[in-house]
């Protein structure tokens, strides 16, 4: 994959900007977005990647340019999914089902972009007690596996357990087990148009889950997987061919 990636990380921002938990600045000193572009720069120095927050601007520093000049968005969401504006939500929604990757991450799943490429309401159990998480690798042969110890030990992270509702994925690569007995599928893919998505739950703001290295390899995999560069950026439209056209070509 040719580094010179365009790759956005988008993050709310919001729980950086109240201080809540009131160690997020000590986890996260550039904000949960920092964290996770630089455990990108460290698999892709020569790409462009840039972060954005919900208060960049009225556009959520998601704007029609950016989003034309970027290969791989990066969401991350948990507590202000209804202030993400709807025009916002439309673009990104057309910009995936033209070929632009998207991985979401952990609450993301609550994100209306995802609720709407998904079509289901994402729904899921919870429970934040600081648990152990094993990050369990169910299909090696995925690109997104690749360089993955199996399983990943998070020491401590909330929560997600089944029924977790969404259509069945394209590809499941990771099951997650819990010291409190639940397990989740929390790395699956979908494709939609002509974008492919990546989900992948790992990464609460209680804990410093992105400066994880192993964490890092499968957000890095996630990217080069999820890009695809050199494709023309157009959602699928409806044609009507002339009988016989590919005779005069």
């Amino acid at each position: 994959m040719n580094d010179k990636l365009r790759i956005l990380v988008w993050n709310e921002g919001v729980h950086e900007a109240l201080n809540e938990p009131s160690h997020i600045g000590e986890i996260y000193p550039d904000g949960i977005h920092g964290a996770i572009a630089a455990g990108l720069r460290s698999y892709y120095p020569d790409a462009e990647i840039t972060t954005a927050v919900l208060a960049t601007d009225d556009e959520h520093g998601l704007d029609e340019e950016i989003l034309a000049d970027t290969d791989v968005l990066l969401w991350w969401g948990h507590m202000a999914h209804a202030e993400v504006s709807e025009a916002v939500v439309e673009r990104v929604h057309r910009h995936v089902l033209g070929g632009m990757g998207l991985i979401v991450l952990h609450s993301g799943h609550f994100a209306k972009v995802f609720t709407r490429l998904l079509g289901t309401s994402c729904s899921l159990a919870w429970r934040n007690d600081g648990e152990r998480e094993l990050v369990w690798t169910v299909k090696p042969s995925h690109p997104i596996a690749e360089g993955v110890d199996s399983p990943i030990v998070i020491p401590e992270q909330e929560m997600y357990g089944e029924l977790f509702d969404i259509p069945d994925p394209d590809d499941l690569i990771f099951i997650s087990s819990f010291a409190g007995g639940e397990v989740f599928r929390s790395g699956v893919t979908f494709t939609r148009g002509k974008g492919r998505i990546f989900y992948f739950s790992p990464g609460d703001q209680e804990y410093p889950v992105y400066h994880h290295p192993q964490i890092q390899r499968v957000l890095a995999n996630g990217v080069r997987w999820a890009a695809q560069p050199a494709l023309h950026r157009a959602v699928p439209d409806v044609s009507n061919p002339a009988r016989g056209w590919f005779e005069e070509a």
